[in-house]
């Protein structure tokens, strides 16, 4: 496993990461979770990630559990706070109540006393920034938190936020958790830029699109029973991407796949990896074989002429 530098910070966390979004706590039995936790661990995977919406807090519980009996310092844990967690008026978004509430909440679950990164999970326009800023900075002042992070924020936003730091004396925002895969890439034209610029680095999730870059689809008509998209749980996240148009894309990078010998899966996770400002690629994995896969991505380097015919193959 090789390991990256969090944006400008001194964090460094491993290429590959794994997360825990419709899987832990839902999906995957708990004991099957635990094991593919301790398999990531055994490879060389340092950055775990999570959030307080997972099935309502139960997904900290599992990725806590698995964790535990681990030393504390050897791994880097990251949680969220955004999203729903009730159905009263100050149960969500980025107020200083909310915020505050909602990594005490997270840390009991996860039975930690911080965690090493903490995310707005979205952006509130109900909030001025300068207030979640400073909350966040009281977190990271008092030891509960030691990085504060973004997740799926315009460029435009993120420039605020860093704006808003710089005005107040405030920790900034160091890293960013947007979505990012060959067939989703709307990161590369100003988020980057900006995160460049401020120091910021990307831990991007869905690298594999859903499954789609695995090689596990072929077709839209062509479901495997046991996947993701078959799952009725868990397909409202990859039926936009069920469509002709995409599999085109998907197809031809099967062949190049084949072509170099390489799995597909690992191609994919390669590819978003060629970026400097890409710290680590979030995977997901229902069992401790996806893993051992995956984690093959790592160090990786695709040559120039591979990387040409894969942007080819997305035109």
């Amino acid at each position: 496993m090789k390991y990256r530098r969090m944006g400008n910070t001194g964090l460094n966390v491993s290429e590959i990461s794994l997360g825990s979004w419709l899987t832990y706590g839902n999906a995957v039995e708990n004991e099957t979770a635990i094991k593919t936790i301790d398999k990531a661990y055994e490879l060389g995977i340092n950055f775990f990630d999570t959030a307080n919406v997972y099935n309502r807090g139960e997904a900290e519980k599992v990725v806590g559990e698995a964790l535990g009996k681990y030393e504390r310092s050897s791994y880097v844990l990251a949680t969220k706070v955004f999203f729903p967690m009730g159905d009263g008026p100050n149960d969500r978004g980025l107020s200083r109540k909310h915020v505050m509430e909602s990594a005490e909440a997270s840390l009991k679950r996860l039975k930690q006393d911080y965690v090493d990164i903490f995310y707005c999970h979205r952006y509130d326009p109900n909030t001025p920034v300068d207030e979640t800023l400073r909350a966040f900075d009281d977190l990271i002042r008092q030891g509960k938190v030691l990085y504060a992070g973004i997740s799926e924020w315009s460029a435009a936003q993120i420039e605020e936020a860093m704006r808003a730091a710089d005005k107040n004396l405030s920790n900034r925002f160091v890293v960013n958790q947007p979505q990012y895969s060959m067939l989703h890439r709307y990161i590369e034209a100003e988020v980057i830029p900006v995160s460049e610029r401020n120091g910021i680095g990307q831990v991007v999730f869905s690298p594999l699109a859903q499954g789609l870059l695995t090689g596990k689809y072929k077709s839209p008509g062509d479901i495997p029973s046991d996947s993701r998209a078959a799952n009725d749980k868990m397909n409202s996240f990859i039926k936009r991407w069920l469509n002709e148009a995409t599999f085109d894309k998907v197809n031809r990078i099967a062949a190049i796949s084949a072509k170099i010998g390489v799995p597909m899966a690992q191609l994919a996770l390669a590819w978003v990896l060629r970026l400097p400002n890409i710290a680590s690629a979030l995977i997901g994995a229902s069992r401790p074989a996806q893993v051992e896969e995956n984690c093959k991505a790592s160090g990786y380097a695709l040559t120039q002429d591979i990387l040409d015919e894969i942007e080819a193959a997305l035109e």
